[in-house]
């Protein structure tokens, strides 16, 4: 049981770093120059989808990090209160 929870937040990690990397790739396409005159157009409107893609990929980078650690942080938990109610079952 408790390998098959360490697996879950493998995956939910390895997950997180991809979209990590996925994210960091994306992000080569960005052009970070202001273009305001009308002979530009076509760059501004593949700025605002590369800004797009790049916010919605953050949303879901967020949101997977927040879960990862707070899965980490209740699995920890159960180690340790299963190690404390094991070293109390020796005792007696």
């Amino acid at each position: 049981m408790m390998l098959t929870l360490w697996i879950v937040w493998a995956v939910l990690t390895i997950i997180v770093i991809t979209l990590a990397i996925y994210r960091k790739l994306a992000a080569n396409k960005e052009d970070d120059y202001v273009h305001l005159s009308e002979g530009e157009a076509n760059i501004i409107s593949q700025q605002v989808t590369v800004a797009q893609k790049l916010e919605k990929i953050d949303t879901w980078g967020k949101t997977l990090t927040i879960v990862d650690v707070a899965y980490l942080v209740v699995l920890l938990s159960v180690v340790c209160y299963n190690a404390w109610h094991t070293s109390l079952e020796s005792m007696q």
